[in-house]
């Protein structure tokens, strides 16, 4: 029971059997003995019968799911009784009506507009779209699995008695690359096994995050899922999920799905003189809380107008879609369960040729899958005949939130310790810095790019420890070639192997006690190390920070971006290109 339950472990707990329940915890006190009763949705002190809370199970689904031991299991159950109802009146045997409740496919009144995101996962559904609360099974085109919930995946595929993938399935060893442990290293090499043997996709440590890998994959009619909570697709929508519903996506090459609710973030103006794509995906939060439709309290009193929905987002089409998942990939720090990002047409066709190259020339090379070659083809035959989805005009959302260009003229960062507690340069300037990390899937070549330009053939403050980390093996290669890695290294910062290293806080940490400034995607308490204050910003911002030993001030950091940045910026901003 919590006020609020993030999407991944909600659903988590439907495919063990359990019955999460969001309702009003204030009450709720450690040590307290409760009675929870389903029949009134009333939560009881069992001494005093007092009642704590009352709450409503949502979806109404979750009552069956309990009775048959998950979500896994029913699911299969309805599929087996499904097949056997179909079967039987084939032949002509009478049968009594089955207690299980068959989903039917939802019946959509002519002319209704779609959301983007509803008409994705209505495609994927094979109707043309879906509305919020709808229980529909997409197609899964991809799925994504990393090396802290492989195992348990694997455990989930072979009680599923897996023994093919249905659809294409990526594993990375992003979490373990930086130092593997003796069991790391031999998880990493039986995890591998397992995965060719089912015919899937096995990245190898070292060659990056699993996003930056596996959004090369994609495209934009694609729906898909992983284990992670980054799984966020720049193009097409991807569903975050735990291990059961990993292996059962990428066992039987669906995923179901309760269609949430959608909010949309319109950007308006122009972008600023200064402003990074991390200073815009910053003011999401910013003008959410300006707004009132989102605070930093915790409990009952917590307001999220993105928690449990899709963050579906327009106005910056212009912008690469390397760029793009920036924007989707911080859906996850909103507590969003899904997210969209509305692009220029010529931009994706740009962005899948690139990904189709590499895939051809490079990657297969090193990865023997017959699932490359499948995503080739599909690649092929989108790219000889493109189509886009968009959005309807009259679309529903719950909530419509803009944002204004103009009036974002500073940087934008998270302060310590909640990636929504956004304030402002000039709020955070002065503020002493011990360490800098650059790195997570927040970050690609163009970001390492623009530290190297800022630090320049300068010493970073003699106390500085500083983290550079590639997000894949690819940019990593192409940062020596342009001499980038030489630059850094020799003004004292430290180049390690692509992966997660200090986002995930699992294979390094920074010194106790110490702040520091982060392009990572999160700033939870005493996740990059014990006691750390930690703030997000853009790679810009970190850069000068490391030179400074402190927050710079908005008339330090412009002048360093208009004669460092501003005279290379369409150099610097080229993505990726193969």
């Amino acid at each position: 029971m919590a006020s609020k339950i993030a999407p991944i472990f909600f659903n988590t707990l439907r495919g063990c059997g359990a019955v999460p329940v969001r309702c009003q915890a204030g009450e709720l006190e450690e040590g307290m003995v409760v009675e929870v009763d389903f029949s009134e949705g009333k939560v009881r002190e069992k001494e005093t019968g007092k009642v704590l809370a009352g709450f409503t199970i949502e979806p109404a689904s979750i009552s069956e799911e309990y009775r048959a031991g998950g979500r896994n299991l029913l699911i299969i159950g309805r599929k087996l009784t499904s097949r056997a109802i179909e079967h039987c009146r084939k032949i002509g045997i009478d049968f009594d009506e089955t207690a299980v409740h068959i989903p039917q496919k939802p019946q959509i009144r002519e002319g209704q507009p779609f959301s983007l995101a509803q008409k994705l996962v209505g495609k994927a559904s094979g109707i043309a779209g879906v509305l919020p609360g709808q229980y529909v099974e997409p197609q899964a085109h991809l799925v994504f699995s990393q090396d802290t919930t492989g195992k348990m995946t694997r455990q989930e595929l072979e009680e599923l008695a897996c023994t093919h993938f249905a659809t294409v399935f990526i594993q990375s060893f992003c979490h373990t690359a930086a130092g593997p442990r003796s069991k790391d290293a031999h998880m990493q090499h039986t995890l591998t096994a397992f995965v060719n043997r089912l015919g899937g996709i096995a990245l190898k440590p070292g060659d990056g995050i699993i996003h930056t890998n596996g959004n090369r994959f994609c495209l934009p009619y694609f729906v898909g899922t992983g284990g992670d909570s980054h799984t966020r697709f720049p193009i097409g929508i991807s569903f975050p999920a735990g291990s059961d519903l990993v292996a059962f996506a990428a066992s039987q090459g669906y995923l179901p799905l309760d269609m949430p609710e959608s909010v949309l973030v319109r950007f308006t103006g122009e972008v600023q003189p200064g402003i990074t794509i991390r200073d815009l995906v910053n003011a999401i939060p910013y003008t959410a809380m300006q707004q009132g439709k989102l605070n930093l309290e915790k409990g009952d009193n917590k307001m999220n107008v993105f928690a449990d929905r899709i963050l579906e987002m327009e106005g910056l089409e212009g912008i690469s879609v390397e760029d793009s998942y920036k924007f989707t990939d911080t859906s996850a720090e909103r507590s969003a369960a899904a997210s969209t990002f509305a692009h220029d047409p010529e931009r994706v066709i740009e962005y899948v040729k690139n990904n189709l190259k590499f895939l051809k020339e490079n990657f297969i090379k090193r990865n023997p899958s017959k699932q490359i070659q499948v995503i080739t083809n599909l690649m092929e035959s989108w790219l000889a005949k493109p189509e886009f989805v968009t959005a309807d005009d009259g679309a529903p959302y719950a909530d419509i939130i803009e944002v204004d260009l103009n009036t974002i003229t500073e940087p934008l960062l998270a302060a310590p310790n909640d990636p929504d507690k956004i304030v402002t340069l000039s709020e955070a300037a002065g503020t002493a810095i011990d360490e800098v990390f650059v790195g997570s899937c927040m970050t690609d070549i163009t970001d390492i790019r623009a530290v190297s330009r800022i630090i320049g053939n300068r010493q970073l403050s003699p106390t500085m420890r500083f983290w550079a980390v590639p997000p894949d093996r690819e940019s990593n290669a192409a940062l020596a070639d342009e001499g980038v890695h030489q630059a850094m290294v020799r003004a004292g910062a430290n180049v390690h192997v692509p992966g997660c290293s200090l986002c995930m806080g699992n294979q390094g940490q920074v010194a106790t006690d110490s702040t520091v400034i982060s392009t990572s995607t999160r700033n939870f308490d005493n996740r990059m190390g014990t006691g750390a204050q930690v703030y997000l910003g853009s790679s810009h911002v970190a850069a000068l920070c490391s030179l400074l030993g402190r927050i710079p001030t908005v008339k330090e950091y412009m002048k360093v971006y208009n004669e460092e940045i501003k005279p290379v910026e369409k150099e610097i901003a080229v993505p990726m290109r193969f």
